[in-house]
């Protein structure tokens, strides 16, 4: 476990300008809580919708710099998951990158957003929906939680196994249930990040400055270091790379 931290961080470090150029979905994504603040709100480093202002506050300008900025954002969002997810896997394996495989970036990217969109839509949809039947908040994050092992590591399943999306879900659901101490070794860096980070922009800016500081730097710093940590963690499929 220690050994993944471990070539995260240097990996990361060692890439920081690379990864910092991939980073830049915060942008699109900032246009959310700035035009669209009544159905939308950013909290804790991410960007939510009210379920009830679904029905209620929206309005046809507020749903459009929705769609597009969820869209472009998630567009950026897997061209910079593929990137990274090739040098690492490229790293760890001591290989240098093909040009085929660079000529294959375009594939990966539209694969890996099919996959970041379908999930986004069907979580929103269910949101939607248990709002509409007046079913309990709790039942949207049981039915995430059931989702996300054939989610979470589809990506890298993509890029690095070079699989079908339909394949590289059924792989991240094996992995996520084989190796459970990776994702909830991802799940407490994630929370242990963002709760520091979040102190520290209360006192730089207040409660209210923070939410967007921490949106920004989440965006450029924290999402590209925990793609590295899962990326890294999925790279432990193959026995020579347990180290």
């Amino acid at each position: 476990m220690a050994s993944i931290i471990r070539y995260s961080v240097d990996f990361y470090l060692s890439h920081m300008p690379l990864i910092l150029l991939f980073s830049v979905s915060f942008v699109i994504a900032f246009l959310i809580p700035l035009f669209a603040s009544l159905p939308a709100y950013n909290d804790a480093g991410a960007i939510f919708i009210r379920q009830a202002s679904v029905f209620h506050n929206l309005t046809l300008f507020s749903t459009a710099v929705i769609i597009f900025s969820t869209l472009f954002s998630l567009l950026f969002l897997s061209f910079a998951i593929v990137a990274i997810n090739v040098i690492v896997k490229h790293s760890r394996t001591h290989t240098k990158i093909k040009r085929e495989v660079l000529e294959g970036l375009e594939r990966y990217t539209s694969s890996v957003f099919s996959v970041l969109v379908f999930f986004t839509l069907l979580m929103g949809v269910v949101s939607v929906f248990d709002y509409a039947v007046g079913v309990p908040a709790a039942v949207t994050a049981i039915v995430g939680l059931i989702l996300t092992p054939f989610f979470f590591y589809a990506p890298a399943s993509i890029v690095i196994d070079e699989r079908s999306i339909e394949r590289s879900m059924a792989a991240s659901a094996a992995f996520f249930v084989r190796e459970i101490k990776y994702p909830l070794l991802w799940v407490v860096a994630a929370i242990a990040l963002i709760t520091v980070f979040d102190f520290i922009f209360i006192a730089i800016g207040g409660t209210s400055g923070s939410r967007f500081l921490l949106l920004i730097f989440n965006s450029l710093f924290i999402i590209p270091f925990l793609v590295v940590l899962q990326s890294q963690a999925y790279m432990r499929r193959f026995p020579m790379l347990k180290l």
